[in-house]
This record gives structure tokens, C-alpha cells and sequence, in this order.
């Protein structure tokens, strides 16, 4: 794959590729500034990916944007009852424990998920594909309920996620999930930051 062949590639992304990726790129920008809006943008980004997954077989993340659609529904009215004077939710700093639970169920839940696709379908990068799903669930559902650390576990699934995509051609998509990566790495600070400034302050976390 050289640089002609992703331009390519990049301009011949299908419309509904585009309007996902931009709309994704809205979501996680408002995520990072703690707006409950996030979650229309993400509304939109996950409908129409579920579509587009389906069509390039990555089945594993199919099933997970059919779930996204409900965690955005989901995220919205947690966020909407845990909001500061300014409108940003307020962040839960979790546990070790919680998050230690968290990295298991994916373990398992990826091997599990891995051998029914490789097994019963004809998907393309099984395990991979199963990890992102998996992880990408329990970071969603880090994400709804304002753990301080979904941030972390998005950054892995990013990385994974942009190699899955370029392999299979879905060049502005890969180059969203880059762009995760990165605002994802952002969002981890600005999150901590306004952690770390509550602590100080002796507000409370919730």
C-alpha cells in the first residue's frame, strides 16, 4: 500500500463513510469538553457504521455499533443528571478493582467472541476485530458512566482499530480512528486535569 493507492482510496470513500467519520470526529471533540451533545453526534456516527461494517464483513463490529446505539441513548441520560454549573458532567474517578474486572471480562469476552466468528462466519480478522468490539463495549460503558480512565482503554482500542481498517481499505475510517488516537490521548489529560483541580478545590466526584 503506497500513499497514491490511500489517496486514492480516500477520495473514493462512499458519502455515508464521510458524514460517519465526520460526525465521529464531532462526538469525540465533545467528549473530551464534557458536552452532553457528544452523544447526537455519536448517535449518528454509530447508525450509520453498523451498515458499513456489515458490508466489508467485519460482523464483530457490526453487532458492536448495534450496541453503540444504545449506549448513546443510554450515556445521554446518565450525563444529563451529572452535570456542573457550567454543564459539563462531573467525572468518576472509579477503582482498581473496578477497572482490573473490566480487563478480564474483555479477555474473555475477546476469545469467546474470536473462535464463534472464526468458527461460524466467514470475518475477516476474527480476534482483532472481537477485541475492539469487546473492549470498545466496556470503554463505552466506562465512557456513559464518567470513569475517569475510559480514555486509556480507547487509546488501545484505537490503535488495533486503525490497523483493522487500513487492511481492509476503509482509509477515512482509519484515519478517524487516528485521529481518536490522538484526541483520545488529549481527553485522558483534559479529564484528569479537571479531576485533579476538584481533588484540590475538595469538591466532590461523582
Amino acid at each position: 500500500m503506497n500513499w497514491l493507492n490511500w489517496l486514492q482510496g480516500f477520495a473514493g470513500a462512499s458519502p455515508q463513510e464521510w458524514i460517519a467519520t465526520v460526525s465521529g470526529f464531532i462526538c469525540v471533540y465533545l467528549v473530551i469538553k464534557r458536552s452532553i451533545w457528544c452523544f447526537a453526534f455519536g448517535f449518528v456516527q454509530v447508525s450509520i457504521y453498523t451498515w458499513i461494517f456489515y458490508d466489508v464483513k467485519l460482523y464483530s463490529d457490526m453487532i458492536l455499533h448495534v450496541f453503540y446505539i444504545g449506549f448513546q441513548i443510554y450515556g445521554w441520560f446518565l450525563w444529563k443528571g451529572a452535570q456542573d454549573s457550567t454543564g459539563r458532567v462531573i467525572v468518576n474517578q472509579g477503582t482498581i478493582t473496578e477497572y482490573s474486572l473490566w480487563v478480564v471480562a474483555i479477555v474473555v469476552c475477546t476469545s469467546l467472541l474470536g473462535t464463534i466468528m472464526t468458527i461460524y462466519t466467514d470475518a475477516s480478522f476474527p480476534y482483532p476485530d472481537a477485541f475492539t468490539t469487546c473492549a470498545s463495549l466496556a470503554a463505552q460503558w466506562l465512557l456513559s458512566h464518567k470513569k475517569l480512565l475510559n480514555w486509556m482503554l480507547w487509546i488501545v482500542v484505537d490503535i488495533v482499530a486503525i490497523a483493522i481498517y487500513w487492511q481492509k481499505g476503509l482509509f477515512p475510517t482509519s484515519a478517524l480512528y487516528a485521529c481518536f488516537l490522538v484526541m483520545a490521548i488529549v481527553g485522558q489529560y483534559q479529564w484528569y486535569k479537571h479531576d485533579t483541580l476538584n481533588s484540590k478545590k475538595g469538591q466532590p466526584i461523582s
